[in-house]
């Protein structure tokens, strides 16, 4: 609020000051909406990636299941295998 604005007011007493303190009241409440819907807007960001982050771990952790599961079968097959050549060889 302008220096020049609050000497106005207060010329008018308790009146312009209880003019000045509204007004600062209400510049400080629509500072603190701002802020108020700045935050809000940094949630909903951090939401979304928050979402995405637990999509990619969700992902992750079913291709390493299926890695896993292939390195089995496979482990399975070498055994299989090894059986194979050692029963040929005895």
């Amino acid at each position: 609020m302008p220096p020049e604005m609050i000497d106005t007011l207060t010329q008018f007493g308790a009146a312009g000051l209880m003019g000045v303190l509204w007004l600062w009241e209400r510049l400080l409440s629509r500072q603190r909406e701002r802020q108020l819907s700045e935050a809000h807007d940094r949630l909903i960001q951090h939401r979304q990636d928050v979402k995405v982050l637990v999509k990619l771990v969700r992902q992750n952790t079913q291709a390493i299941e299926q890695f896993s599961q292939t390195q089995s079968q496979f482990n399975q097959l070498l055994d299989k295998v090894h059986h194979a050549i050692n029963s040929r060889a005895a």
